[in-house]
C-alpha cells in the first residue's frame, strides 16, 4: 500500500534498538542514550536508545556470524503471533542491533579474531576496530510496533547488553553524529528527559529486570523474563508476553 497520502498506512520496517547497561559503583545502574536532532523525521528531539532498521548487509553479516538460534527464533516471531517464525530475520536483527550501537555511539563489544573477506563492506570497518561481532551478550527484553498515523513505522526489538563487555564505553569519538548528548544516564535521569512513550516502557522493563537479578545469575541469559510485546489492536494498545 502506498503511503503517499496523509491517511494511508505507512509500511512497517523491522528494527532493533540496544539498551547498554552499566552497573555503577554507587549502585545506580546507568543506560546509554542520546538525543535525536530537532529536524529528524521520526521522534525529533527525543532522547532514545541507539537503534535503527534492518538492512541487507545485516542479513549477509548474520550468515557469516550467526547468533544463537534460540535468540534468532524469538526475535523472528511474526507480528500476529500466529504465523511462522523467521529465524533469518531474527539473526539479522541481532546484527542490526550491534551495527546501530556502533554507528550511533562509536562503541561495541570486544570480539575475537575474524576474517572479513566474506563480510559486507559496511561491516569491514567494524571488524577492523572491534574484531568479530560478539553476539552472545545480548538479551531480548521488549518489542513494540509504532502506531498507525506516525510518519514512520517500525516493529522494534529491544536488546540489552552489559557495558562490561564494551570497548572504551566512554569514548564516543567515532559516533556518526545522529545522536547528540550521548551519555550514561541513571534510569531516574532518563525518565526526566523528553522520551517517546515506548522508551519509558522499555526503561520500566529494564528497571524490573535489574531489580530481579540474583547473585550468580548469568547476564544475558534468555530465561530470566519474557519479552513483553507492545502492539495496537484496533483502537486500543495492549502488552502481550513474547
Amino acid at each position: 500500500m502506498s503511503d503517499a497520502g496523509p491517511s494511508a498506512e505507512r509500511p512497517i520496517r523491522d528494527a532493533a534498538s540496544v539498551i547498554a547497561v552499566r552497573r555503577a559503583a554507587d549502585g545506580a545502574p546507568r543506560v546509554l542514550m542520546g538525543r535525536r536532532g530537532k529536524a529528524a523525521a521520526f521522534m525529533p528531539a527525543k532522547v532514545v536508545f541507539p537503534g535503527g532498521a534492518v538492512d541487507a548487509g545485516d542479513y549477509a553479516a548474520a550468515e557469516t556470524f550467526p547468533p544463537a538460534l534460540s535468540l534468532a527464533r524469538r526475535l523472528g516471531q511474526p507480528r500476529d503471533l500466529g504465523g511462522a517464525e523467521d529465524p533469518s530475520l531474527g539473526a539479522a536483527l541481532v546484527l542490526t542491533a550491534l551495527r546501530e550501537l556502533w554507528e550511533e555511539t562509536g562503541i561495541a563489544p570486544r570480539g575475537g579474531p575474524y576474517d572479513a573477506s566474506g563480510m559486507p563492506e559496511a561491516w569491514r570497518g567494524y571488524c577492523a576496530r572491534h574484531g568479530a561481532p560478539r553476539l552472545d551478550a545480548f538479551t531480548y527484553i521488549f518489542r513494540a510496533v509504532t502506531p498507525v498515523g506516525r510518519p514512520r513505522r517500525f516493529d522494534a526489538r529491544f536488546l540489552m547488553i552489559d557495558a562490561d563487555c564494551l570497548d572504551h564505553p566512554d569514548d564516543f569519538s567515532a559516533a556518526d553524529g545522529e545522536l547528540a548528548d550521548l551519555g550514561w544516564r541513571t534510569i531516574e535521569e532518563a525518565l526526566a528527559e523528553d522520551l517517546p512513550f515506548v522508551t519509558a516502557l522499555v526503561l520500566a522493563e529494564v528497571d524490573a529486570r535489574l531489580g530481579a537479578e540474583r547473585p550468580g545469575e548469568t547476564r544475558g541469559a534468555e530465561t530470566l523474563r519474557a519479552a513483553p510485546f507492545f502492539r495496537h489492536d484496533g483502537t486500543r494498545s495492549v502488552i502481550d508476553p513474547a
